[in-house]
């Protein structure tokens, strides 16, 4: 590997941070980030980083805002003490929900954001599992898209697979990635119809698929609030599954999730460390996997000059 390459990381992803260094076999940058006294973020880059390769590690999980400035903040500080490129790695999207205007006089805030990335001195990004697709084309920079799907899969299969399994989608946009696991884990495919209330409450309607006495593990990209997640657990129970698993990348676990998931009938989620879990956060049924493998070999790969398409099989 060149002996250039340098990884820095904001307060939100320290451990992951850590663990990608170790898979690289490098020491993580040493860099300040703290507040002043008002509030305001400070950052002081401690080290040469003239003529380096600049991977910078931040997920803009909450606080959202904290954490994206950090990123923004950093970014800057590295472009002004002449990084020669500077990666922003974002394990988690934040923002990525608000992709379009689907109600009137509402902002496209994925692509603002995408917008504040490469003015700050981004010269490309590389994340894991964007809650949509199209985001991609928001950014003017390269943009290297990983998924989680292997790591996710490889787990599924090493503890949970057996003929009676079903893969279920929770929604209707979720069902490319629901058929993808099915097809790699050679079972069924189910689908929850649901209508969404609002924005914060959906209904969980009827099943399509067949679930009666099979282990359905529900498959989405991020849990949030946990609503739909819950409403579709007691959706596939009433309608004979044996017992109900899920499995998501972003463990965004806000408001009444953990609760929630706590009085549910959900026997396991799995979940990826892109988001840190909080001690209140860490319950006997949540397994959390690590993506510092994928992304240190994404980093090193990048860094090299290499293709990373060989991360996506």
């Amino acid at each position: 590997m060149k002996n250039n390459l340098l990884v820095f990381s904001g307060n939100s992803n320290k451990k992951l941070a850590s663990d990608i260094c170790n898979y690289l076999g490098i020491k993580l940058g040493d860099a300040a980030v703290g507040t002043f006294s008002d509030g305001e973020i400070h950052v002081k880059v401690n080290e040469n980083v003239r003529g380096h390769d600049v991977f910078v590690i931040q997920s803009t999980s909450f606080p959202s805002n904290d954490n994206l400035m950090e990123l923004l903040i950093m970014i800057d500080a590295l472009k002004r003490s002449s990084a020669q490129r500077i990666t922003a790695v974002l394990p988690y999207f934040g923002y990525a929900r608000q992709d379009r205007k689907d109600q009137p006089r509402v902002p496209i805030t994925a692509k603002l954001v995408a917008n504040l990335l490469t003015v700050a001195g981004a010269n490309r990004v590389l994340t894991i599992d964007l809650h949509a697709g199209q985001i991609q084309g928001f950014f003017d920079i390269p943009l290297d898209h990983l998924f989680a799907f292997t790591i996710i899969a490889e787990y599924i299969k090493k503890h949970k697979l057996d003929k009676n399994v079903v893969i279920v989608s929770p929604d209707v946009g979720g069902i490319k990635t629901a058929r993808a696991f099915a097809k790699r884990l050679k079972c069924g495919l189910a689908i929850v119809d649901k209508r969404r209330v609002n924005d914060r409450q959906a209904e969980a309607m009827h099943i399509m698929g067949d679930v009666k006495n099979k282990h359905a593990i529900l498959i989405d990209d991020m849990v949030a609030t946990a609503g739909s997640l819950v409403e579709a657990v007691e959706a596939l129970r009433k309608n004979g599954a044996y017992d109900v698993h899920a499995a998501a990348t972003h463990a965004v676990l806000c408001g009444p999730a953990i609760e929630r998931i706590k009085n549910s009938q959900l026997k396991e989620l799995v979940v990826t460390d892109t988001i840190p879990l909080d001690k209140g956060k860490k319950l006997n049924n949540i397994k959390v996997l690590s993506v510092a493998p994928l992304l240190g070999e994404a980093i090193k790969r990048i860094h090299e000059e290499e293709s990373i398409s060989v991360l996506f099989d």
